[in-house]
């Protein structure tokens, strides 16, 4: 990867030398690992030596380790959640069959000590851990597995069946077993207390990876018999499980939830891997980004996420600890093409012509973020260097639109405010750019500013609105290591953010995410790559890197590009 922006970082404990971590190989279907002659990001080297250094972190220090979030947990129970703030507490509490291998996103054992793959795709073998138990004293076996694949895959119609609330079930697994259409998931097989398969009806080569993600994590069933069960038409996410009984396999469990406040967390003594450093977990919900900045000069947390770009200087001069998280992410110029004239190819490579991708991100972002040449970040399966690119000329930009009849073009210019996300950490900051750059090529921009959440994405992604943005800034951080999980969520069917039904591409999507293999696959997705950039619904810009702080005395901490960042780990000395 290119690296743009060097400059000194601060890091979490003794830095040693950089080691690989090398994971046995547990099937055919994990992805590809990262080339071992590929130039490394200076995140990426900074998170191979926070990793190595926190093995020399010491065993103890405070009893307590406060970590603010930006929000509050939407519930306690992970499988109804999408968002990060509540996967940040649910990597606490539960683990899944399959983790991460640090500072990357490609698929580890966790629960799972080995998988297999069957040739067609829809079968996969797991291997797990003995000896496990979950926080209630229940066994974690292969019933147990197979108790959460039925409950996931049995909801009641109603809210347990949105896409709202089960985001990642449907996105993944298609459906439920009374829907239409129905799920992919086929059935679960306990061959022995060790041993089990999980069956599908389709192949779904990024299963393995999708099994890190904290909403399939492994749950008690009696936790989930006992207070997690709901009705049809009730709301999952309120159950007496999900707001007070989250019950997992993780370093931590639950104390106290003082909703709208804060997340009390406590060291599982039961836990069958490495115990907590650190007793207690404390994780309060501060949503103003200046206000956490604040809390941690002040003494009052140990460290925050999503760190504003214009605070890093300050905290770094104050004797903080900057943490930059490997960039798995985009961020990106979406245009609607449903609004006219985007629909023209040659406006759309008019205004991708017109950005100055080096000064947005020199100017509006992280140092070390990256240039965005497509759609997903170089270290994704399908990523590839040929593809059509769009160096900003002012010139052709401004030949382009008189070419389409479009030199007094006026253009709605969406953006969003009061709001950090790790691929658009200042968005106002990032809109003034692109703004600039557009009106120097003759385009008139219209601003129209939203708050995040419900206004901004309800404008840009309900149908309702369609004819009610123009282009506009967003973007997408991974979840796992599959491609689908950025090309399919962007344009695997017509969506109302985009405006366009290009059912070629939805068809060659569809066919991508059903091959049996990543091997298979990784030709296919190159294609569909150069595809979607010579079609051009929007114009990448950059994969920044998010950024986080932490106080001197915080040791054995290392980011994830997923953010499977657990603190057990952590010991704040004293």
């Amino acid at each position: 990867m290119r690296n743009r922006h060097p400059r000194r970082t601060v890091v979490i404990g003794t830095v040693g030398v950089i080691s690989a971590v090398v994971l046995a190989a547990c099937g055919s279907d994990a992805p590809p690992e990262t080339s071992p002659d590929q130039a490394a990001s200076d995140s990426e080297q900074q998170c191979q030596e926070l990793h190595s250094a926190a093995e020399d972190a010491p065993d103890s220090g405070a009893d307590t380790f406060v970590f603010a979030a930006s929000s509050d947990p939407a519930t306690l129970n992970p499988f109804f959640a999408s968002d990060g703030e509540t996967f940040r507490v649910a990597r606490q509490i539960f683990e899944g069959l399959v983790g991460t291998k640090p500072c990357t996103a490609d698929p580890a054992p966790l629960l799972a000590t080995a998988w297999e793959g069957s040739e067609d795709g829809k079968s996969y073998d797991f291997t797990l851990q003995e000896g496990v138990q979950f926080q209630d004293g229940t066994d974690f076996n292969a019933e147990a597995v197979c108790s959460n694949f039925e409950y996931w895959n049995n909801q009641p119609k109603g809210p347990a069946q949105s896409p709202d609330v089960t985001y990642y079930w449907i996105s993944l697994f298609k459906g439920f077993a009374d829907s239409d259409p129905p799920s992919i998931y086929d059935s679960c097989e306990a061959s022995s207390d060790t041993e089990v398969t999980i069956n599908l009806t389709q192949p779904f080569a990024g299963f393995v990876p999708a099994m890190s993600l904290p909403a399939f994590a492994m749950q008690s069933p009696t936790a989930l018999d006992k207070y997690g069960q709901v009705a049809k038409g009730e709301d999952p996410t309120s159950s007496e499980y999900g707001l007070g009984h989250p019950t997992g396999t993780g370093p931590y469990m639950l104390d106290s939830w003082d909703r709208g406040k804060q997340v009390n967390l406590k060291a599982f003594d039961g836990y069958w891997g490495e115990k907590a450093k650190t007793p207690n977990v404390v994780i309060p919900t501060i949503e103003d980004p200046g206000a956490k900045r604040d809390a941690l000069s002040n003494g009052e947390i140990d460290g925050y996420d999503l760190v504003a770009p214009g605070d890093i200087a300050t905290l770094d001069g104050d004797g903080m600890q900057i943490v930059n998280r490997p960039a798995f992410n985009i961020l990106y110029l979406g245009m609607n093409q449903a609004v006219a004239p985007l629909d023209d190819l040659k406006v759309r490579q008019a205004i991708a012509y017109a950005i100055d991708k080096d000064a947005v991100v020199a100017q509006t972002l992280p140092p070390g973020s990256e240039i965005a040449k497509e759609f997903v970040p170089p270290i994704i399966n399908g990523y590839t260097e040929d593809v059509t690119e769009y160096e900003y000329s002012p010139d052709k930009a401004k030949a382009l639109l008189k070419e389409a009849g479009a030199e007094d073009l006026t253009l709605t210019f969406n953006y969003p405010v009061d709001v950090s996300r790790p691929y658009m950490p200042s968005p106002e900051d990032t809109f003034n750019v692109i703004r600039t750059q557009l009106e120097d090529v003759g385009i008139t921009v219209k601003p129209v500013a939203d708050q995040w959440t419900p206004d901004y994405l309800d404008k840009i992604q309900s149908e309702k609105t369609t004819q009610e943005h123009g282009i506009h800034l967003l973007g997408w951080t991974g979840d796992y290591n599959d491609t689908d999980n950025f090309l399919g969520v962007f344009f695997g069917a017509k969506t109302p953010e985009w405006g366009f039904d290009n059912q070629q591409l939805f068809d060659e999507l569809s066919a991508a995410r059903q091959m049996a293999t990543i091997e298979e696959q990784k030709p296919a997705y190159e294609k569909i790559n150069q595809e979607v950039m010579d079609y051009l619904p929007g114009v990448p810009i950059a994969h920044p890197v998010p950024s986080l702080a932490f106080a001197p005395e915080v040791k054995g901490f290392w980011p994830s590009p997923v953010q499977d960042e657990v603190f057990s780990t952590v010991v704040v000395t004293e």
